[in-house]
């Protein structure tokens, strides 16, 4: 499936599910789920236990998933926010999507009253499937010729 694709089906799965801001990455008892959670189920078609009971296994089963990965970058891009970075070695940053993602739909912004809302992240999450079709429509204009 293609990133907009994930996007399109994780925003249909929060609509239905409810969107979890609370520890974990998705709440048993009401079957809500995390934004990072519900873009790794839209690509991967199942989400594990640990979503549910362990933090740090569930940010290594959604980084291990390319099609989640890639989804997750183009939603981060459409945040308008840049992501933090992990330090991974002395001199050596990268950015942490998944934080960035996950941080951004339960944190109020710089200047706001409240966190983004459930329509809100949905809204977001479906513009930046948008773009990640417009991205993949012409993809000779984001590739550098070999001329």
């Amino acid at each position: 499936m293609t990133p907009a694709g994930t996007l399109r089906r994780a925003a249909h799965l929060i609509n239905h599910l409810g969107l979890h801001t609370g520890e974990q990455f998705a709440d048993r008892d009401t079957n809500a789920i995390d934004v990072a959670a519900a873009i790794y189920v839209a690509a991967e078609g199942t989400g594990p236990d640990e979503f549910y009971t362990d933090e740090n296994t569930s940010l290594e089963i959604i980084a291990a998933s390319a099609d989640a990965m890639a989804a997750i970058r183009v939603l981060s891009a459409a945040i308008g926010t840049e992501p933090c970075v992990t330090q991974i070695a002395p001199g050596h940053d990268v950015p942490d999507y998944i934080e960035h993602i996950c941080h951004w739909a339960m944190t109020t912004p710089v200047f706001g009253t409240r966190p983004p809302a459930t329509s809100e992240v949905i809204g977001v999450l479906l513009r930046a499937a948008t773009a990640a079709d417009a991205l993949t429509a012409f993809p000779h204009q984001t590739e550098r010729s070999a001329a």
